[in-house]
């Protein structure tokens, strides 16, 4: 016995042998994604932004917007089910192949190349933005549960993070127009060639960048078991679920006007803004330095309203914010603002921009986190109803941009900045009070638990 012990005594140890406690961080992989999704979308952001002024044929560019948001608003209600299939990585880096065909189609702009392309866009935005919530979610999820972190609060500086280095597509990506457009209020074709050959170097890293995350595929939707999971059926029901079933959820009713507002905000600075606002006193090349204001702040403002979201309360002060801002800009352009010239003309028009930015960053942020926290059970099928609720919006504004004077669309988005917000606070008071009433439950159960 003895010898034996000292045998054993004299065995290398091995680690492998041992339970290795590790505390696991996900952010490796927000990082990556918020990174991938800045050299992307600095590219589609500032060409989109140029799309009502530089593609004026036929209003072409706004044309081309309106059918890659109605695709875009389409393809959502299927875009849950198809992401399920691909899987989280596969969808993201499959998404990114639509905005780059899009911006090599600006290489030579026709009926035929845009119409198409624009089409195909709308299905991958589809496939990139429904993943990208469900994976930055899911990772902010994990991150809690890994390292005993409050959910709530991880949701919200994840969101803050993703959303802040997005924002900063405006300021960097509109940076490069103001750059290398020089031909006045039309461009130089030689120019905007060199410009979107960037754009596309910028969009092939990001692409290459998506390649390092990490799976974060569900286990069990994937067990080959399950033979259920692979029938025709089970299909069906899974698309139906996911466009009908949130229909039925009265907080997802609340939350769709807010949804598409969001839509709607962005939308008119693209075409609106940049189109009836800046061009006219700025040019072409101007459109990119005041976007690239409003991207700063948008930036600046997302990370700090991401790092203050800490639950339901704090979501409510934040988006209260960021709508008093944006209201404030639309009834100044209704009622109070004329074109001036100079110095003080240039300075009333970048003010606009940043706080019309601070109010995009609000609502991105705070969105995403109300989403989170609401609807734990169908991330995809909520972030589906997001997409397209708020690209049915953009849609709208692109289609009815040449149709309508600007004094028309500030009473609209005026009225439609009053209807989401009543509703959302509505939404606020009695998730509120069922939030509070879940956690008395889950207190009273672990006394009871105690007592037992």
């Amino acid at each position: 016995m003895d010898s034996a012990a000292s045998h054993d005594l004299e065995k290398p140890l091995i680690v492998d042998d041992l339970p290795v406690l590790k505390i696991k961080s996900h952010t490796r992989d927000v990082h990556i994604l918020s990174c991938a999704f800045l050299l992307i979308f600095l590219a589609f952001g500032a060409t989109q932004n140029l799309e009502s002024t530089l593609i004026t044929e036929k209003n072409l560019g706004t044309t081309s917007l309106g059918i890659l948001y109605l695709s875009f608003a389409f393809f959502s209600l299927v875009a849950s089910s198809v992401v399920r299939a691909l899987g989280s990585k596969n969808s993201l880096i499959l998404g990114t192949t639509g905005y780059w065909l899009f911006i090599a189609a600006h290489l030579k702009p026709t009926w035929y190349i845009m119409v198409p392309v624009s089409l195909y866009l709308g299905f991958a935005s589809a496939i990139i933005w429904v993943e990208q919530g469900t994976y930055l979610t899911a990772a902010a999820r994990s991150h809690a549960r890994d390292n005993g972190l409050h959910e709530g609060t991880i949701i919200g500086n994840f969101n803050g993070e993703f959303w802040g280095m997005f924002a900063c597509r405006q300021f960097v990506g509109n940076l490069l127009p103001l750059i290398l457009l020089r031909g006045g209020t039309e461009g130089n074709p030689s120019d905007t060639t060199l410009l979107f050959t960037v754009f596309l170097c910028s969009m092939t890293l990001g692409t290459i960048l998506m390649c390092f995350l990490n799976k974060r595929d569900d286990e069990e939707e994937k067990d080959p078991h399950n033979a259920e999971s692979l029938s025709l059926y089970a299909s069906l029901s899974s698309l139906s679920k996911s466009i009908v079933a949130p229909l039925f959820d009265v907080r997802m009713l609340l939350i769709i006007p807010l949804m598409a507002y969001t839509g709607l905000q962005q939308a008119f600075v693209w075409a609106e803004f940049t189109k009836y606002i800046v061009s006219p006193m700025l040019g072409v090349s101007g459109v990119g330095g005041a976007m690239a204001v409003y991207g700063a702040f948008d930036a600046a403002c997302s990370l700090t309203a991401g790092r203050l979201t800490s639950g339901l309360k704090s979501i409510t002060l934040i988006v209260s914010g960021g709508a008093f801002v944006q209201a404030v800009i639309f009834l100044w352009l209704l009622l109070c603002y004329s074109p001036s010239s100079g110095i003080l003309g240039t300075i009333n028009l970048l003010i606009m921009a940043a706080l019309l930015g601070i109010g995009d960053g609000v609502f991105n942020t705070q969105l995403s986190a109300l989403i989170g926290i609401f609807f734990k059970d169908d991330t995809e099928g909520a972030f589906a109803q997001l997409k397209v609720w708020q690209c049915s919006a953009v849609a709208l504004i692109f289609f009815i941009s040449p149709y309508i004077s600007l004094q028309a669309m500030l009473v609209l988005m005026l009225s439609a900045i009053c209807l989401s917000y009543a509703a959302f606070v509505y939404l606020s008071q009695q998730g509120e009070k069922a939030l509070s009433l879940q956690v008395q439950v889950q207190v009273q159960a672990q006394v009871h638990d105690v007592c037992t």
